[in-house]
């Protein structure tokens, strides 16, 4: 498994498809925040950053796959997935335990030299309350679920990682 996701990982299909997948995730949320009418918190906002960066790591790993590139995009892959587990877990504990002490802030707070909430209001400006279960699917809510994607990114990324050290098998004129 390890050799296939070697080789994988040195493809820009498997980049491209990862991607995708975060795309369409990303797609899902402006779908719940557009048609749905359900207020993104400070919280889902800064979640939508982290998917935003597995999908930017889906496109820099797709632009020189067989290079040293890919392992910069591993690296953001990684980091996104991992933040992208720590906030929506925070979410989470914040939804099932209130607290008027555990609150989140009442804007998303970006940086001088990247103000996403000035540059494009409609993804990235917060206001729903982080306490306020909106949506439930199955039993769990939409943190929730987040952090099952998220595990689920972060644990095909420690496996290609883990995948980098293996070489790949070579395969000869007959598949052996």
């Amino acid at each position: 498994m390890l050799q296939y996701l070697n080789r994988c990982s040195q493809g820009r299909g498997a980049w491209l498809l990862m991607a995708f997948t975060a795309l369409i995730l990303e797609l899902v949320a402006l779908y719940f925040q557009h048609v749905m009418l359900l207020k993104p918190c400070v919280m889902c906002i800064y979640e939508r950053c982290a998917l935003f960066g597995i999908l930017g790591a889906g496109l820099v790993g797709s632009i020189a796959p067989s290079s040293s590139l890919r392992y910069a995009a591993i690296v953001i892959w990684i980091y996104s997935a991992w933040e992208g587990i720590r906030l929506s877990w925070q979410h989470t504990m914040i939804q099932l335990h209130p607290s008027p002490f555990a609150t989140c802030d009442f804007a998303a707070r970006f940086p001088s030299w990247l103000p996403l909430d000035k540059w494009f209001p409609g993804i990235f400006v917060a206001s729903g309350d982080c306490a306020e279960k909106q949506w439930q699917f199955l039993s769990l809510g939409m943190p929730q679920w987040l952090v099952v994607i998220f595990s689920v990114f972060m644990l095909i990324g420690v496996l290609v990682v883990f995948a980098q050290f293996v070489k790949p098998r070579r395969r000869d004129l007959f598949g052996r």
